[in-house]
């Protein structure tokens, strides 16, 4: 009797064990209200990639973030940053993200094995207690994550460096408590030293246009929105493709791996060094010329031109950013090479139907034939029920999306698919 009751209670404190590791961990426990930013550079091409620590921020002495979701459940993107504590090894930390070098792997120049490029990058995380072990992780040929760099912070002997905080931040929305908020930074970029007026006026605009199509009309109130107006000398930004060349406040530049419209910048530490003192968990890159484009990547940053496509190309482009959502339009491309055979691609919104019960097949009606046949006549909004449309992903044949049309294919509203997933992202910020 006694045995058995010895086993039980044995039994009972690993289940509970861990029940609690399941968790996420203690917030004031393990973290400071603070935010650490992680600078490092990632050099390689197809083949291979390394990365390289540049230097530890103290960015702001706040943390945005959730300080009751410190684990990130959306398994989505291409790379991940894990924080452990050193002595225990219990992840305290994750956040899954994309990056510009993925994209620049996937172009002809990155499947070139002799062509190596180096690009910046910069995650945040809560400023630790004590010491822990960063990992920058990436994905295996079977979407599996595994450690690609590792890194040691201790408190006691890495003091990170504290930036001046030149620039003040325009409250352009502001709904409460950064803790339980999704707060979005808006960076004014391409704005000459006569155009104050204008910069005012389109970051209302901008704002408006974060908040204006759904689920983010429907949340707006979760929504904190910040504003960094920064004057350069002259007004525009870089276009090759116009022969125009400026010294814009964060580098941006049209034609990015030779893509006309696609609007971009290398620069990420100045960018978040612009950024220091502000509570962010997305950004927002606001350029002040006419021509159409911009460009999202998850995680990381969303663009877009101020021109008279902006508020459908903004809600588009967070739809990357925030979302981690595919485009659902099909493109012939050299830049863009991805198939997906026997496996299914990380986005929720488009399916290769190996693993469909994974995507949304649980949203489809009984009777609806897959793949789906695209419904004619619809409204310019309108999504059409929900099925696997073939055409997605810059693909034509084998990859499929959830409706005729959608925010992510031709400017429609978001579909229910990508809804469902914007819902759960705002969740992970706010609850």
């Amino acid at each position: 009797m006694r045995k058995s009751i010895l086993i039980a209670a044995l039994l009972f404190a690993v289940l509970a064990q861990s029940l609690e590791a399941q968790k996420s961990p203690r917030f004031d426990k393990y973290f400071h209200n603070a935010t650490l930013r992680i600078d490092y550079i990632r050099s390689g091409c197809m083949k291979h990639d390394t990365c390289i620590l540049r230097r530890f921020v103290l960015q702001n002495d706040i943390w945005a973030g959730s300080t009751e979701q410190l684990l990130d459940p959306i398994d989505n993107g291409e790379f991940r940053l894990l924080v452990c504590d050193a002595a225990t090894g219990l992840e305290l930390y994750s956040r899954c993200y994309n990056t510009l070098f993925e994209e620049y792997r996937s172009t002809i120049a990155g499947r070139d094995k002799d062509s190596i490029a180096n690009f910046e990058e910069v995650m945040l995380m809560p400023l630790p207690q004590k010491t822990v072990e960063i990992h920058l992780q990436k994905r295996d040929s079977k979407n599996k994550f595994f450690t690609q760099a590792r890194f040691l912070f201790d408190p006691k002997r890495d003091k990170p460096e504290k930036l001046q905080r030149h620039i003040k931040a325009r409250e352009l929305m502001v709904n409460g408590d950064p803790h339980t908020k999704i707060d979005v930074v808006i960076v004014a970029e391409g704005y000459g030293k006569g155009d104050e007026k204008k910069m005012a006026q389109d970051f209302k605009k901008f704002a408006d246009y974060t908040v204006g199509q759904g689920p983010f009309k429907e949340r707006a109130n979760d929504f904190n929105i910040w504003g960094i107006g920064v004057l350069a000398d002259e007004s525009g930004v870089t276009d090759p493709n116009a022969n125009r060349y400026v010294k814009s406040a964060v580098g941006s530049t049209y034609n990015i791996f030779n893509m006309d419209r696609y609007l971009m910048t290398y620069e990420l530490f100045r960018l978040h060094d612009l950024l220091a003192g502000v509570p962010y968990d997305h950004i927002i890159i606001m350029a002040n010329c006419d021509t159409y484009g911009g460009g999202a990547i998850y995680n990381y940053y969303a663009f877009s031109a101020v021109q008279e496509m902006s508020m459908w190309i903004l809600p588009h482009e967070l739809g990357h950013s925030i979302g981690g959502l595919a485009d659902e339009y099909v493109e012939d491309d050299p830049n863009y090479n991805r198939r997906y055979e026997n496996i299914e691609p990380l986005e929720p919104n488009i399916t290769s139907l190996v693993d469909f019960e994974k995507k949304w097949k649980g949203m489809v009606n009984p009777g609806t034939p897959i793949p789906t046949k695209p419904v004619e006549g619809l409204g310019k909004r309108d999504n059409g029920p929900i099925g696997a449309y073939e055409g997605a992903g810059y693909l034509a044949k084998g990859c499929f999306r959830p409706c005729t049309q959608c925010m992510m294919r031709n400017y429609a509203d978001f579909c229910p698919v990508c809804t469902k997933r914007l819902h759960e992202i705002f969740d992970l910020y706010t609850r």
